[in-house]
This record gives structure tokens, C-alpha cells and sequence, in this order.
């Protein structure tokens, strides 16, 4: 069986120091799920393969999604039954196969407000999404629901509005941590990764690409990495990526904007989640996939031309998802329901549309110069099936023969015996001295890599104690985003290794201060790192709440470019790709 690796500070190190010492086989540009997933693949054929990420793993769309593993209802009506399709299949995998560990199937509710005219459409669209997924990774079919039973389900719906229901299953998971395991994935099959690394420029020989030039933004060393191919992920900055080539590129991607806000758990008294159509999207009340305590509701579609890094939400995103989900509730949300607001940015593939929301979710692959692949466009859900499409393309190009892509059928880090330990978690919790609540908390995060975390503890007692501000999560999980998952800084340890950041009130600002005091030791920080730090911290959460108050999108992103980026070649002036 494979042994984890760890994405240890040591590890991050090593893995620059090999990529700068030997030539590639391929290098990933974006350690978003796609990049991920590709690293993976490739790594997985037995490929030479590096990782590079100018911010954190995950840090972008893919920390800012619905949360959801699903074939996308929405696009039935654009017909897209092929995408369905294949992204029904893909959610399947990942259920029960890839991560069962970090993904579940829940129920949605999708509530009938015109009796006759909800049921025929909504009915008809569900029915087919029923026989394009059929045995795909969630139980049973859907059924209908007269509006008793629909509000027995959604006590807390308004009884004059709701006619009645249709209930079906979805996917949920925390992206965050799925596209991390990703990372760990591929690492553990030889993959060398390393956040923080910005791509500078491409390496040429001749009109060929040769790799790419590489900035570490903790140290500010420019490093050199010679591959045979070279596969840009990078989403929403292909356009960004493809300039570095000095011509016109052959993609061209469209950023649309996604707004969720978590609420919690009590403010909706609903036993499933809630999906209805509005004017412009779809609207989710989803179960929060990594607390019980929360609701996660979205989402807009808007395009977005401004900063990539950090999309804003303003306080009309915010005013139009409450509008929404206030026309479902008898007791309506306010502004202080919200506990947390995240926006993020959709790749598409852009078009003739001018709306974003009737852009195709297809993914395309293309190769603007010999040795470079561009991987654009498509869903969170189908990553997998992008990620080989590239890695194919990339060793198409390479010639020779390779082994076939084999992800359909390599869980990650985590998954294998989950079940049999999700099974023995009451011994485990006894064991370790643990609640099997808290245990049971960890096994979902951590799978059967919870033995890691629960090392640190037997070796450090103390770590078994709540983070103070972030009560959810203990101090064992905090030490170990850094020592085994890649984290660097306080943003990347409370936004994505937890979500601390999106679940308290004050956005975690008072646990950054225990977080940072927790992790000194294994970044080798003092100090002055560990004010600077919490300075940074507190500077960003006060820049996204300001931005959430602006009526408009430009107002609302020069607050939030207020907090400079903690990533020291930011801070120098560079530009975070």
C-alpha cells in the first residue's frame, strides 16, 4: 500500500531543490483541483512529474465552490447531456471510490412554489438527470412529494409558498481538503510539489517550451525547472499564463463570480438541503459538508474582471443571496445571521454570450506551442476526466509509450480502510482518549490518515486540547497542516487547512493568535514573524468585511487589495499568478 508523503516545510524544500536538479518529464502549472489531478495522473503512470503553485494548494476556485460533487441540474436546460453525464459518473468515483472519506451523498429538496408548472418542469429535468445517473453513486431515485410531506422536510419554509416537492440526492464534499489529499496523492506517488512557487516565465529552446522559471515567494530565489512538457492549470489565470508566450493564445477564459454566505445551522429548519431556480441561477441551502453546525448558501453568477486573487463579494451579492432564500423562509435571514462570506471565480470558457450564467461548463484542451498544454474550462466535479484529457495531450506530444492513465481506481490519501475504521471509531476514540465525536470529526476529515494526527497527540498531549477561537478544530490539526499538509502561512492554516475563517464571528482573528503560536516552531518563526503574521491575519479579515459592505464591485475590490498578500514576493511587488 502506498505510504503518505508529508508536504512538510522540509519536503517543499527538497522538492524545489529536485526540480531545480534534474529534467521533468512534466510540470503542473496551478495546484488547483485540476492541477492536482493532473500531477496525480501523471505521477501515477510512473512520470517524473513537479507541482507549482503561486499561492497555496487550493487557494483559489478551488476552495470557493459549492461544495458539491453533482452533474449540474442547470445545465439540462442549456442541454448539455454529455457534461451531465460524465459528471454523474465522476461524482460516483469520488463517492465511493476516490475520497468516500471526504464526500457523502445528501438529500436536496427541491420545493414546488407553482404546483402544476414546478412539477412538470423540475419533474421532467430530475427524471432524466434520474436515468443519465442511474447507479451512480446515490441511493435511489427521485420522488415526489405533496406539500405536506414537502414541509414536514422543510418545517421552516413558508407554508403559502410551497406547493409541494421533489427530493433526490447530490454529492457534497470540502473542496479544500479533497483537492489537498489531491496534492498528497501525487506526492506520494513521486510527485514534487511546492506552494508559494510563482512561474516567472517560460524556459525556451527554440520555438519549443523547456520548462519554466520559477520564483520562490519565501525566499525570493529564482529557480530554473527544465520538463519535457510543461501542462498549465492554472484556471482562471490561463489567459494570464498564455501572454508569457508573447503571442495571441488559443484559449480564452471568462472569470464568473460565486457568492456564498454561511449561516448557522438553527436560523433554517430544514432536514435536507434546499435547491430552487431563480432568475439568474440556481439557489443551494446546503448542508455544510464539514460541520453540522452551518448552512453554506449561494450562489451568483456575475463576471468579474477585476483582481483574480481575491474576488470580492459586495454587499449586493450578499443583499441578492438573502433576497432569494428569504422568499423560501417564514422567518427571514438578516445580515446578522451571516458568520461567513467567500467568493470565488469560475474558469469558463468564454464565448458569444455576454451572460456568464449560459457559458458552457465543457473543459478544452489545447497546445499553443510545442511543449505546453493549456487545460481550461469544465466543473469541479469532473477534475478527473480534465486532468487526464491534459496528461494524454502532454504525452502525445512527448512521444514514446506510457502507461494508461489509471486515477478511475487509485483512492487518495485518506480513503483506503476509512470504512474499516469509521467501523472501529468508538476503540479508536477510547484509544486515543478522544470523544468518538471528536473522533468521528477527524475520520471525516482525515480518513484513515488520522492516525497521523493522532501520533502528534500520543507525542504531544497537549495538542489534544480545542484551538482557542476555533473550538471546532484541535491544536493537533493545526500543527499538522503545517507539519504534514503544506500550510505556510495563518491564511492557508485558518481559510483552507480549517474554516475557522468562514465559521466564527470574528472571521478567526482570535484564533490566528493561538495558530501562530501553535506553528512558530516547525516555520521557524519568531517574534516578529509571529506579529507580522497575525498583523497580515487581521488586515485581511478586516478588508474582506469592509468589501462586503461596498454597493459595487470596484469599491469592492480596492478594499479588499487593502490587506497586502502575505507571500513575501506579493509583498515585494510581484504579481501573484
Amino acid at each position: 500500500m502506498l505510504t503518505p508523503v508529508s508536504l512538510s516545510p522540509a519536503n517543499r524544500t527538497q522538492a524545489l531543490k529536485e526540480m531545480a536538479g534534474t529534467e521533468l518529464d512534466v510540470l503542473v502549472i496551478g495546484a488547483g483541483v485540476v492541477g492536482a489531478g493532473a500531477a496525480l495522473d501523471a505521477a501515477s503512470r510512473g512520470l517524473r512529474v513537479g507541482l507549482v503553485e503561486a499561492r497555496d494548494y487550493a487557494s483559489g476556485t478551488s476552495s470557493r465552490s459549492s461544495k458539491l460533487v453533482h452533474g449540474g441540474l442547470r445545465y439540462l436546460k442549456q442541454l448539455e447531456f454529455p457534461l451531465v453525464f460524465e459528471a454523474l459518473r465522476e461524482r460516483a468515483l469520488i463517492l465511493h471510490t476516490l475520497a468516500p472519506h471526504l464526500a457523502r451523498p445528501v438529500p436536496f429538496l427541491f420545493p414546488l412554489q407553482k404546483s402544476v408548472i414546478d412539477r412538470v418542469w423540475a419533474g421532467a429535468g430530475i427524471g432524466v438527470y434520474d436515468v443519465l445517473g442511474a447507479g451512480k453513486g446515490v441511493p435511489g431515485h427521485h420522488r415526489h412529494l405533496g406539500r405536506r410531506k414537502a414541509l414536514t422536510l422543510f418545517p421552516g419554509g413558508k407554508k403559502q409558498a410551497i406547493k409541494g416537492g421533489i427530493l433526490f440526492y447530490e454529492g457534497q464534499l470540502d473542496d479544500a481538503r479533497h483537492t489537498l489529499m489531491l496534492s498528497r496523492t501525487a506526492a506520494s506517488f513521486g510527485a514534487q510539489c511546492a506552494n508559494s512557487t510563482r512561474v516567472m516565465g517560460f524556459l525556451r529552446d527554440g520555438d519549443r517550451v523547456a520548462g519554466a522559471q520559477v520564483c520562490d515567494l519565501e525566499t525570493g530565489d529564482l529557480i530554473d525547472i527544465r520538463a519535457r512538457h510543461v501542462v498549465n492549470a492554472a484556471g482562471v489565470w490561463t489567459d494570464e499564463i498564455q501572454a508569457m508566450l508573447g503571442n495571441r493564445g488559443q484559449l480564452k477564459v471568462h472569470a464568473s463570480k460565486g457568492v456564498h454566505i454561511v449561516v448557522p445551522r438553527d436560523r433554517i429548519d430544514a432536514a435536507t438541503g434546499l435547491i430552487t431556480e431563480t432568475e439568474k441561477s440556481l439557489l443551494f441551502i446546503i448542508p455544510c459538508p464539514w460541520s453540522d453546525d452551518f448552512w453554506v448558501i449561494g450562489t451568483t453568477d456575475t463576471t468579474w474582471n477585476l483582481d483574480l486573487a481575491h474576488p470580492a463579494a459586495t454587499s449586493r451579492d450578499i443583499e441578492y443571496i438573502l433576497g432569494q432564500v428569504n422568499a423560501l423562509l417564514a422567518k427571514p435571514l438578516t445580515r446578522d445571521d451571516i458568520v461567513g462570506v467567500f467568493a470565488g471565480l469560475r474558469p469558463l470558457l468564454a464565448g458569444e454570450a455576454d451572460d456568464s450564467s449560459t457559458l458552457s461548463r465543457e473543459h478544452a484542451v489545447v497546445s499553443p506551442a510545442p511543449g505546453l498544454t493549456l487545460v481550461a474550462g469544465g466543473k469541479y466535479t469532473t477534475y478527473r476526466v480534465m486532468a487526464k484529457d491534459a496528461i494524454d495531450a502532454a504525452l502525445r506530444d512527448v512521444g514514446g509509450t506510457f502507461e494508461p492513465s489509471r486515477t478511475e481506481t487509485t483512492p487518495l490519501v485518506g480513503a483506503r480502510e476509512y470504512e474499516e475504521m469509521w467501523s472501529a471509531r468508538a476503540r479508536l476514540a477510547a484509544t486515543s482518549g478522544l470523544t468518538v465525536g471528536r473522533l468521528e470529526h477527524l475520520l471525516h476529515r482525515y480518513g484513515s490518515a488520522v492516525t497521523e494526527v493522532l501520533e502528534l497527540i500520543a507525542g504531544a498531549p497537549q495538542l489534544a486540547a480545542p484551538l482557542p477561537g476555533g473550538e471546532r478544530y484541535l491544536k493537533a490539526e493545526i500543527v499538522y497542516a503545517v507539519t504534514h499538509e503544506g500550510a505556510l502561512h495563518l491564511d492557508d492554516i485558518l481559510a483552507r487547512r480549517t474554516r475557522v475563517s468562514i465559521e466564527t464571528r470574528d472571521r478567526g482573528k482570535v484564533a490566528a493568535l493561538a495558530a501562530a503560536e501553535l506553528v512558530k516552531p516547525y516555520l521557524g518563526w519568531d517574534t516578529a514573524a509571529v506579529q507580522r503574521e497575525i498583523e497580515h491575519y487581521h488586515a485581511r479579515v478586516d478588508a474582506e468585511i469592509d468589501s462586503q459592505l461596498q454597493a459595487d464591485d470596484h469599491t469592492a475590490d480596492a478594499a479588499r487589495l487593502g490587506a497586502p498578500d502575505v507571500r513575501a514576493g506579493a509583498r515585494a511587488g510581484a504579481k501573484v499568478l
